[in-house]
């Protein structure tokens, strides 16, 4: 099991890899805009952002950006293309089991998504002085959930698209609406309280609010529809994935 696991990661790693849109989009994207907006706005603390700086609530916002890159865009494409050319079909034909096959999507994509997130903070801590008032492990914690259940929610793009460009198609109309209302691009502090109304069905903009809050000190008690809220979308997202994912 272990070796076949690794076996697949390593391919899907080298797959990944090739297609460098979906590397530019996860690493470097928001790379170009953390430090667009740290050139433009420093990060010196202002009472808009309750005392922080621009970076301070920009970073774990971009965090959750990373996150919906990897999960609406990526896996989707990925397993659907990989339907599409018959490499899923063959996969299910060998001894290999299918969970290890979804193993090492979710590996690999868990992967990159953290590598991504690390150099947000890297660059936003020397560069630009990034403050972080929480604790590593509720971070991490934090990260792993909103990851999971974005992933939940590209699996089941994955399994109602017919092919690759669909699955980018219908990814790309769920990420924008995502990434723009839900406080991962432009500070939530800064979208109109009627529009944080309808962004709040959002399942990104619990996860941003949960890297946010953790990032800042709060406890998880503070947070807990958000929990609730990713919870949800993780476990619908597992069972109404597995009910409708085709190998072919």
């Amino acid at each position: 099991m272990m070796r076949a696991w690794w076996k697949l990661s390593v391919i899907q790693l080298k797959l990944f890899l090739r297609e460098p849109e979906g590397v530019f989009f996860t690493v470097v994207f928001p790379l170009v805009l953390l430090i667009t907006f740290g050139s433009i706005f420093g990060n010196e603390p202002v009472p808009e952002f309750g005392g922080r700086g621009t970076i301070d609530v920009s970073v774990p916002a971009y965090i959750g950006l990373v996150v919906a890159i990897s999960g609406l865009m990526s896996i989707p494409v990925s397993a659907a293309s990989d339907r599409e050319k018959g490499v899923l079909r063959r996969l299910r034909s060998t001894p290999v089991r299918p969970h290890a096959v979804l193993a090492a999507w979710v590996g690999v994509f868990f992967i990159v998504t953290a590598l991504g997130s690390l150099l947000l903070v890297l660059v936003g801590r020397l560069f630009y002085g990034l403050r972080f008032g929480g604790s590593l492990f509720n971070m991490v914690m934090a990260f792993t959930l909103s990851t999971l259940s974005l992933f939940a929610l590209g699996f089941i793009i994955a399994s109602v698209a017919r092919s690759g460009r669909v699955a980018t198609v219908i990814g790309m109309a769920t990420y924008f609406p995502m990434v723009f209302l839900s406080g991962a691009t432009f500070p939530w502090e800064m979208i109109p309280k009627k529009v944080q109304t309808v962004a709040m069905v959002l399942p990104l903009t619990h996860g941003v609010q949960l890297l946010k809050g953790l990032w800042f000190g709060e406890p998880w008690s503070a947070h807990l529809v958000n929990v609730a809220v990713l919870l949800g979308t993780l476990i619908g997202g597992v069972v109404i994935s597995a009910a409708l994912f085709r190998w072919e």
